[in-house]
């Protein structure tokens, strides 16, 4: 293995370009980002698995975003997988990383180890959700749960919402090296087309449930350059996708050396929550004296836990509430 090229391109998302069919890109490895989102909590390898596909895909969909904004990933479902929720916080300047984190909710009673994890979501919605900051009315898509996994539906939401042909080809899992203890990583590939005409308006799609899906998106040349990279991206392995052996920069030369790969700088990413003492007392000022109230322990406080990192506060009931902010 080279432990270069490992620490060079781990917790990175590399943007790229194939100039010969108007095709944009990303390839992002995480691994110790992971890996510390995952450590947070003690999940069962179900959710895991969910959460480590919907970190990926924040990760690849995120970099797009703007210096501070900040991007959601949201999906809720009747089964026994209640919500995955994962946020991406831009830079907050040029060079420097971006923020990532993500939890699970789910009822442990009703959740299987055998069936596919993605099953368990049951009916819902995959949402994504952009906040531009102080001032900005934030953004949402949402579309249905559908496609058998997550990265569909997240192809689906580019379809749909933004008429964006989109493709995923993801990797992740537990691994472990020489000398090394096991651990959680990832690796994948977004695609998408950018097409020469505006999208045509349609009334409904060929994918699941009446959805849009690329064909209904793009015609001639488009489609056939669309397809042409499908094709190759299937040809990508998961050990590929995954690395640490195969640097990101040579993966797109063996998938897309005839169509002029592009790269640009990689951003770096690392794991952060941005919970804080002020920001839960914020979050508890809509409550009343009662709710308060109904909120304290025996011991006369009222605790609350990060459901992103898991850290404890403890808080004075007296000081906590719309009523304590209108007496101060």
């Amino acid at each position: 293995m080279n432990l270069g090229s490992k620490i060079a391109w781990d917790d990175t998302v590399l943007p790229f370009q194939l100039d010969r069919t108007d095709t944009r890109g990303r390839i992002a490895r995480l691994d110790g980002v992971l890996q510390q989102v995952l450590s947070q909590h003690d999940y069962p390898s179900p959710i895991e698995a969910l959460v480590a596909e919907a970190a990926l895909l924040t990760a690849l969909i995120g970099q797009a975003i703007k210096l501070r904004w900040k991007l959601s990933l949201q999906i809720r479902g009747d089964g026994p997988v209640r919500i995955i929720a994962t946020d991406y916080y831009g830079p907050t300047k040029d060079g420097a990383p971006a923020r990532i984190r993500a939890y699970a909710s789910f009822d442990p009673e009703r959740l299987s180890a055998t069936e596919d994890p993605f099953k368990q979501i049951g009916k819902g919605y995959f949402a994504v959700l952009i906040d531009q900051g102080a001032g900005t009315e934030p953004y949402q898509g949402i579309t249905p749960i559908a496609g058998g996994s997550l990265s569909a539906c997240a192809e689906t939401y580019f379809a749909q919402s933004e008429q964006i042909p989109t493709k995923f080809a993801l990797s992740f899992g537990q691994s472990q090296n020489a000398g090394e203890e096991l651990h959680w990583r990832a690796g994948g590939i977004m695609l998408q087309q950018m097409p020469e005409a505006s999208p045509f308006a349609t009334d409904g799609g060929s994918g699941d449930a009446g959805l849009l899906d690329a064909a209904d998106i793009l015609q001639g040349e488009d489609a056939d350059k669309w397809e042409h990279v499908s094709v190759l991206l299937d040809t990508a392995e998961e050990i590929e996708l995954i690395g640490p052996t195969v640097q990101p920069t040579e993966l797109l030369v063996r998938l897309f050396h005839q169509d002029g790969p592009r790269v640009f700088d990689a951003q770096t990413i690392e794991f952060g929550c941005t919970c804080s003492d002020d920001r839960v007392r914020q979050s508890m000022s809509i409550y009343s004296a009662k709710d308060i109230a109904h909120m304290t322990t025996d011991e006369g406080i009222v605790t609350a836990d990060c459901q992103f990192c898991g850290a404890h506060y403890e808080f004075d009931p007296k000081t906590l509430g719309f009523e304590a902010e209108d007496e101060g």
